[in-house]
């Protein structure tokens, strides 16, 4: 009995020593780098120029590419009056109608060329919600240290950021090494495809090969990671897939007094089987892209938190359910399950003979398109013959590819980053929404997703919600990053890998 006992005592002691030891040598991946130089910017007259752009109501549709048409040619005006130096020097190309690309010529023929992305179009305002906002969504008013308005986050501050660095690179005289592209959709919130993509075709078909893409995607994170006292700065190094299934059920239609035997009519037919599909998850895993964030954050962490994800191979159970406990890291881990829309019936005294409904499902590298839809066929399970049936949708994409962490582009990030932002921790994450980057795969291995837009907890409802706003100082940030990105990507030549 003591010889079992000490043995155990034995095991466990060891057990702590191997969890302390491997905590202990995790030491930080954070670069250490000069701070950038100053910039001198005028805030509070590029903020005004943003809130022009937001007052041009740029909502896109995918069914009618003539939607707003008026609105974005607007916005290109306005560019062009904000912007003189940039249309001066930069060649600009109207594509599929709204979409712009501009072309900043390099001095170095040889060097690959660069992509900025951003785009122009905003979702709608949710109805109902016009007077919860504290300004109204297009009238790009500027108070309290804000710029408020649809577009003011998502995608406008990008877009107008750049073309407020080109404008003062160019009256600095500076000129870039690689040849910039600026390409702004104008059908980003409805799937890129005639914006984006056709501008990647364009440039497929010119031979272009791009050195880096850089897109909206992941923020400066403050207080989202628990256990997380500084701000992380996450690099989205891949974006989900997307896919929309529509599901049809279809039931004998007749008077609600005479409704027809449990289980045959439509709306029981459908919400039975959407029960299944969200009572049956897609497993999560704490892989890939995750890993190697968790594993570049682990150092950093504090308390059991450091402790927990340097030990992952202990306490990986743990760290999951917890993870899966929220929904935007449930997000990271696992190709999620959100029904959308329901459809059935038009009368309060009639038994519908059909009921439609729309599940989005948004896909984890190393998942498939084929493999969710396996998974569907299994957790919607054996339905009544004839009466059940479902489609994708339009618009489905696979996961991206996942771009390394260990090429030159990401390092320029990264060491841009942290000359700009010496307190926040730079990371690659997981972009859980998609992009207009995902069309550039035929012609780049290095496409990154991030803006240094800064979010805490209390911000994230405001992405595609009401109060949509950035702060003045929070635009001169993103100013200054790409200012400084653009000189840093024409310092001597890099190896990309």
């Amino acid at each position: 009995m003591k010889k079992a006992l000490f043995s155990l005592v034995l095991l466990i002691a060891i057990l702590i020593l191997a969890i302390g030891a491997n905590t202990w040598r995790q030491g930080s991946r954070q670069v250490s780098v000069p701070p950038a130089p100053e910039l001198a910017i005028d805030t509070g007259a590029a903020a005004t120029r943003l809130a022009g752009a937001i007052r041009f109501k740029t909502v896109s549709s995918l069914e009618d590419a003539n939607l707003n048409a008026d609105q974005f040619t607007g916005l290109h005006a306005h560019l062009q009056t904000s912007y003189p130096r940039a249309h001066a020097a930069l060649k600009r190309e109207v594509v599929g109608d709204l979409t712009l690309l501009y072309t900043w010529p390099g001095t170095d023929p040889a060097a690959p060329p660069i992509l900025l992305l951003a785009h122009q179009d905003v979702v709608p305002i949710a109805p109902g919600t016009e007077t919860q906002w504290q300004a109204s969504p297009f009238a790009g008013e500027i108070k309290e240290g804000y710029v408020w308005g649809r577009g003011a986050w998502d995608n406008k501050a990008n877009l107008i950021g750049q073309m407020e660095a080109v404008e003062m690179l160019l009256a600095e005289g500076f000129q870039p090494r690689q040849t910039i592209y600026i390409a702004m959709g104008a059908d980003e919130e409805v799937g890129g495809l005639r914006g984006a993509k056709k501008v990647a075709e364009l440039l497929a078909s010119r031979g272009v090969k791009l050195d880096f893409v850089l897109d909206e995607g992941l923020l400066i994170t403050e207080g989202i990671l628990k256990g997380l006292s500084k701000p992380a700065a996450l690099i989205g190094i891949a974006e989900k897939g997307y896919l929309s299934v529509e599901m049809h059920a279809h039931g004998t239609p007749g008077h609600s007094s005479m409704p027809p035997a449990a289980g045959t009519g439509a709306i029981g037919i459908l919400s039975s089987a959407l029960a299944k599909l969200e009572d049956k998850q897609m497993p999560a895993h704490i892989r890939g892209v995750a890993q190697e964030m968790f594993d570049t954050i682990a150092p950093e962490m504090d308390g059991f938190g450091r402790v927990a994800l340097s030990n992952l191979w202990l306490f990986g159970p743990l760290v999951q359910r917890q993870l899966e406990g929220a929904a935007s890291t449930n997000a990271m881990l696992r190709t999620t399950t959100a029904p959308t829309i329901f459809e059935a019936g038009n009368k309060d005294n009639v038994i519908p003979g059909e009921a439609k409904a729309t599940v989005n499902f948004r896909l984890l590298p190393g998942d498939t398109q084929e493999s969710v839809l396996q998974h569907v066929r299994d957790a919607v399970g054996t339905q009544p013959e004839g009466r059940f049936e479902m489609k994708t949708l339009k618009g489905a994409s696979e996961p991206s590819p996942i771009s390394p962490t260990e090429s030159a582009s990401y390092q320029l990030l990264n060491r841009t980053l942290r000359s700009l932002f010496p307190d926040t921790l730079v990371a690659p994450g997981l972009m859980i929404a998609a992009t207009d980057s995902r069309h550039f795969t035929e012609i780049s291995q290095h496409i990154y997703r991030f803006s240094p837009v800064r979010a805490k907890p209390e911000d994230l409802s405001r992405f595609h919600g009401t109060n949509e706003r950035v702060s003045v100082a929070n635009f001169g940030e993103l100013i200054r990053f790409y200012v400084q990105l653009l000189r840093n990507s024409s310092a001597p030549a890099r190896a990309n890998s």
